[in-house]
């Protein structure tokens, strides 16, 4: 070979080399590290606590991993070759003493390790700090017989110990947190839970009140009760176009579809936002009971009563069933609408199928709601008497006729408010267990607007179903 075409070919060859190195330099390079977090925080691990991790990555990924490391100790508790080219992965596993018998209480961290699914399989490593809790929780539920109406309310007192962070009772899917015993620090252990039993539950549910710690274990117990199943109401609602095109040009005015299918989507899934909007407000409570005495009915006839199903009808033909969940109060076109007692208004707004609604907070996760009301008359924060005027009666919202949606609610689930109109059955199933004169005089002195005769009168027990 000529010296020329040696030369030649040496510079070719030497082009290749660099166009091959630039070229894998360029896929080096470009590799895409995995993203990975926890798709829920976690506190704390115990025995064997659930995990889930999202593992994000445009190639996927290669290889996954999770360990536990305290005190120099480690061991993985999961791993996943699988290659996957899924951008988008949730790995679940569980990590604990089970399987890593030297973990003991206190800190430790799990550590989250991935490889890209690419030419360069580039490594990620997590490192999450979290506390070993072993110890269980313990709960003892007081030795009271408890009568509870379907659809109504109980209190239970419970005692909580070894090593928790929530507490409550639940009711099939329902469940109402705890609060300490009046006068007593957040930190107490002796505690109670006033709870609904709701409508839709069946009379053979037992509730069980439950205890968790951090790591996710819980305990739960039994406790006395008695349900006396309630037979509920069904009615018709005849609608006609006037009515359909009232409530669609108030509460869809941009959508599509005919009046009827408007209407339907409202009724249904306008009513669960609502309600989710309403079940966020339950934290937002005083520890302490803001109201005194029996609760004052909101004046005028019934035209609806608690838990009523109905069926929605036009031209004849069935078209939706919803369930009313409160009463329907009709007196005079744009009659005073008062307070049914003391409380903090916490909501004081347009609320979809509610219209203008307000909400009172009574203390406790207990709450009142007054809907369809042409005006409010208070705003957010403000402290209310029993019977003062907070607005003034209409047909906002889902109504056809002027009149106030009135409803009680416990931990943010609608309960029957007749319960709370007897003044027999405050005293036998609230006050008599956590009293209620000590909440109502500190919370006049601070200028919460409380009367004092929240103290409880004396009356002969009895039971009701």
């Amino acid at each position: 070979m000529r010296p020329e075409s040696s030369k030649m070919l040496q510079r070719v060859l030497a082009v290749v080399g660099a166009v091959i190195v630039i070229a894998f330099g360029f896929v080096w390079f470009s590799g895409k590290h995995v993203s990975l977090k926890l798709a829920k925080a976690v506190p704390a691990i115990g025995t064997e606590t659930p995990i889930r991790v999202e593992a994000d990555s445009p190639d996927g990924v290669k290889a996954f991993a999770a360990s536990v490391e305290q005190d120099g100790q480690s061991s993985t508790v999961y791993q996943d070759r699988t290659k996957s080219k899924q951008a988008s992965r949730i790995y679940s596993f569980n990590a604990g003493k089970k399987m890593a018998s030297f973990l003991k209480e206190g800190p430790a961290k799990l550590v989250l390790k991935a490889n890209a699914n690419d030419f360069r399989g580039a490594g990620t490593t997590v490192s999450e700090d979290i506390q070993i809790v072993l110890r269980p929780p313990t709960i003892v539920a007081d030795g009271r017989q408890h009568y509870i109406n379907q659809g109504g309310a109980e209190l239970v007192m419970l005692d909580v110990g070894g090593n928790w962070t929530d507490a409550g009772v639940r009711v099939a899917q329902y469940s109402a947190g705890t609060f300490p015993m009046p006068g007593e620090a957040d930190t107490s252990s002796h505690r109670f839970s006033l709870f609904p039993f709701p409508w839709d539950v069946s009379p053979d549910t037992v509730p069980l009140a439950f205890a968790r710690n951090g790591a996710g274990t819980e305990v739960t117990t039994t406790f006395w009760t008695k349900v006396f199943p309630k037979k509920f109401r069904e009615s018709n609602i005849e609608l006609n176009d006037r009515e359909l095109q009232k409530v669609v040009g108030e509460l869809d005015p941009e959508g599509s579809g005919s009046l009827v299918d408007r209407f339907v989507k409202i009724n249904r899934e306008m009513r669960r936002a609502n309600a989710q909007q309403i079940y966020d407000l339950r934290t937002n409570t005083e520890k302490r009971i803001l109201w005194s005495g029996p609760f004052i009915p909101v004046k005028g006839a019934r035209e609806s009563y608690f838990a009523d199903r109905r069926s929605y009808i036009y031209n004849g033909r069935k078209v939706d069933e919803q369930v009313h969940l409160g009463y329907d109060l009709a007196q005079t076109t744009n009659m005073p609408v008062k307070a049914a007692n003391s409380g903090k208004v916490i909501f004081a707004d347009r609320l979809g199928i509610y219209g203008n609604c307000v909400i009172l907070d009574h203390g406790y996760s207990l709450e009142s709601l007054y809907g369809h009301m042409s005006r409010i008359m208070v705003k957010v924060g403000d402290m209310v008497q029993k019977e003062q005027q907070i607005g003034v009666s209409g047909s906002t919202g889902m109504a056809f006729g002027d009149h106030v949606h009135f409803s009680m609610l416990i931990a943010g689930y609608q309960v029957d408010p007749k319960e709370w109109w007897d003044e027999h059955w405050i005293h036998d199933r609230i006050l008599s267990k956590i009293g209620g004169a000590g909440n109502a005089q500190d919370a006049a002195a601070e200028g919460k607007n409380v009367s004092a005769s929240a103290v409880p009168v004396k009356h002969k027990k009895r039971r009701r179903g």
